[in-house]
């Protein structure tokens, strides 16, 4: 067995990346998504990109990765499981009154999102754990039995159960596991223990709710996916991408969905690091650009940055993640007008079907519908002529939008492409600017399918000087499948002062995530030289009510000198997210985390030398193309990337074609492909 195979599911198009180990070969395939069932196009995108590599069979793969947006849609459509709640007595509506926080405020109309439990599925027991962890009252089994005959007989599909100060003391939430395997056999249960050992009693509840929640759904499928692609021939046990960056068993993931909120973009992220680190840029800001949305992530000296949780929808969901911002516009992002005579893009999308106008099956104008207007794209056809587009159907649809605006077809495009570049350069401030780093001091990475097509306007817009494209961007978060690891994370709340007397307590609780995590290992057949941990403390000045993730250099001693660095390494973070220091102010660590991986089966960048080459070997066309409508339509040479080679230099404008994806250099812009293959491009100075 010699190929190993990633596949990333996008609301517009699956992704499918193949690496040939006899031949060192990357092969990429993309089909469009089946929103209804991914299943399908997960299949049907394995079995050609198999044909496309030369009538290979799947008994030869002998590693498989997936990246899933299940768990997301069903949280984002409302489409979970229905869900039941047990809970301490008296805390039956916390799931609605939340931090009684306003959002909001000016807004009358604004509706607070609905709770994934019904208040009649949310059943309260007899039971109190103290703040220091001892029991008060004993748990009611009574009462929990009562409890799961009422939510069986309502017809539950899932049960949550969620007491207070449970991550001090779990053994009343597993004790209210095995009456439930008793009365209820079957339906599926989540902790709050094992799902998010942390203190904040609302945040803890509305993670476990929402692992419950999408629990049935998430597990199905991927139950259902194993079998298939078993039945056809699959060996190796498949793995699913995790929000944290890492993969994990399918069978481990039914298990704990909600750490699958970000599966989908966080490979890519990975897999950029690792590209960029290489060839020579730690430091970066990754833009994913798909059909449906965008998401961006900054990586320094070649980590992407970790957070502890996320709000999605409304709702807060903690769970160690990449820090990843998403942004409602892609190239499906459709194009309107609003009350005030107004261009606006997204966060509507046309998605997979219809797609925008130039797809053949709406009339709606989306992002895409501008580029090939503008003969940014191809007017003729996608994917190497895998897909057949109508160049008349996008002028159609900008027309219909430009005569009300009083502009022209052109004119209306770039308007679209503006105020897309727009959203997307306040996406990267999110991530850069409001966490004290500036952009400028990076290099903007783009991928996924549309963005390399943006990436030259969205870094003049930010004063970016530099971009990387990597060699395979349409398809990088299928790529960062092969790149990255088995990963996991275990946290533990206890709240402490920092100082010398606090030491060994410091030891005592990472010497217990290092046993959980040892145990992991062992369970996941991870070798002793393939193991690696990764510690980060929660810190916080006393009195505050929010803290910040500091992670431990490694081989790091809590000596009396080692706390102080602590302290330190947490006043220099504070300082830059905030603007000031509290020298005498007194620092407590709250949560203890440590993050355990195991070397997987990877793919390696090669590197080629580079020599002083001739780009016009890998010119194909020239074509009239817009990029200001003041100008017209201006002749634009058009390049064949698989022809580019290492030294290669190409002076902008111009446009560089591949199968999976469009990269676009504005006048000015020049670009030097490196010794990785990656287009390393010098943003111009003109606006």
């Amino acid at each position: 067995m010699s190929l190993r195979i990633g596949v990333d599911t996008g609301g517009t198009f699956t992704d499918v990346c193949a690496f040939d180990e006899e031949t060192a070969r990357i092969h990429v395939r993309k089909v469009s998504s089946t929103p209804d069932d991914p299943g399908r196009a997960i299949v049907r995108g394995v079995t050609e990109i198999l044909d496309q590599i030369g009538s290979r069979q799947i008994g030869e793969v002998a590693y498989f990765a997936h990246g899933t947006t299940v768990g997301t849609n069903a949280l984002l459509t409302g489409r979970g499981a229905r869900t039941g709640l047990i809970t301490t007595r008296g805390f039956r509506d916390l799931l609605e009154l939340g931090r009684g926080r306003r959002p909001s405020m000016y807004d009358p109309q604004a509706d607070k999102p609905e709770p994934h439990v019904s208040r009649h599925l949310r059943k309260e027991v007899t039971e109190r754990v103290r703040h220091t962890g001892a029991v008060e009252t004993p748990l009611d089994e009574d009462d929990v039995r009562r409890a799961v005959r009422e939510l069986r007989d309502a017809g539950v599909e899932s049960i949550a159960v969620c007491f207070l100060y449970s991550y001090l003391d779990s053994s009343h939430e597993r004790r209210v596991a095995e009456i439930i395997a008793e009365e209820y056999p079957g339906v599926y249960v989540s902790l709050s223990s094992d799902v998010l050992p942390e203190f904040r009693e609302y945040e803890r509840l509305s993670t476990v709710v929402t692992n419950s929640y999408v629990g049935p759904v998430v597990a199905n499928y991927l139950s259902r996916l194993r079998s298939v692609l078993a039945d056809r021939g699959l060996h190796p046990v498949p793995h699913v991408t995790q929000s944290n960056g890492g993969v994990i068993p399918f069978h481990t993931a039914e298990a704990m969905p909600v750490r699958l909120v970000l599966s989908g973009p966080s490979t890519g992220v990975v897999g950029a690091a690792q590209i960029c680190a290489a060839a020579g840029f730690p430091d970066i800001i990754t833009f994913d650009m798909g059909g449906t949305s965008s998401d961006i992530s900054l990586v320094q000296g070649g980590r992407p940055k970790v957070t502890a949780g996320m709000e999605l929808d409304g709702r807060p969901v903690r769970s160690p993640m990449l820090d990843i911002h998403t942004v409602g516009a892609g190239g499906g992002s459709l194009a309107w007008i609003d009350s005030g005579n107004h261009l606006r893009v997204g966060p509507q999308s046309a998605g997979a079907f219809p797609g925008p106008a130039c797809y053949g099956n709406g009339d709606e104008a989306a992002v895409t519908d501008a580029n090939v207007v503008l003969r940014m794209l191809n007017p003729e056809y996608l994917l190497n002529g895998q897909m057949k587009i109508d160049r008349e159907a996008s002028v159609a649809a900008m027309r219909r939008l430009a005569d009300p605006l009083g502009l022209s077809v052109e004119e209306t495009a770039l308007g679209i492409l503006r105020v897309v570049t727009a959203n997307m350069a306040r996406a990267i401030r999110v991530v850069s600017v409001q966490r004290g780093y500036d952009p400028r001091d990076y290099a903007l990475v783009p991928f996924g399918g549309a963005g390399p097509l943006h990436a030259s306007r969205l870094a003049r817009e930010l004063g970016m000087r530099r971009m990387v494209v990597p060699e395979i961007p349409g398809a990088q978060s299928a790529l960062g499948l092969l790149m990255t690891d088995v990963k996991t994370d275990f946290m533990r709340t206890r709240i402490a002062p920092v100082h010398d007397a606090g030491a060994a307590a410091i030891d005592a609780v990472f010497a217990e995530l290092d046993a959980a995590a040892a145990a992991w290992f062992v369970e996941e057949g991870v070798g002793s030289e393939g193991r690696a941990t990764v510690r980060r403390m929660d810190l916080r000045y006393r009195g505050q009510n929010f803290e910040l993730a500091v992670e431990i250099p490694e081989n790091h001693l809590f000596t009396r000198d080692g706390v102080a660095r602590l302290v330190e390494l947490f006043h220099e973070a504070h300082e830059r997210v905030y603007g000031y220091r509290s020298e005498d102010a007194e620092v407590e660590v709250v949560t203890f985390r440590l993050e355990a991986s195991g070397a997987a089966p990877r793919f390696d960048v090669q590197e080629s030398p580079a020599s002083a080459s001739d780009p016009q070997k890998a010119r194909m066309d020239t074509r009239l193309a817009c990029f200001d409508p003041t100008d017209g339509y201006v002749e634009t040479p058009v390049y064949d990337r698989q022809l580019l080679t290492p030294g290669d230099v190409i002076l902008g404008p111009a446009v560089i074609e591949q199968m999976d994806t469009t990269t676009v250099l504005l006048p000015g812009d020049e670009c030097r492909v490196d010794s990785y293959r990656n287009l390393i491009i010098e943003s111009g100075d003109e606006a």
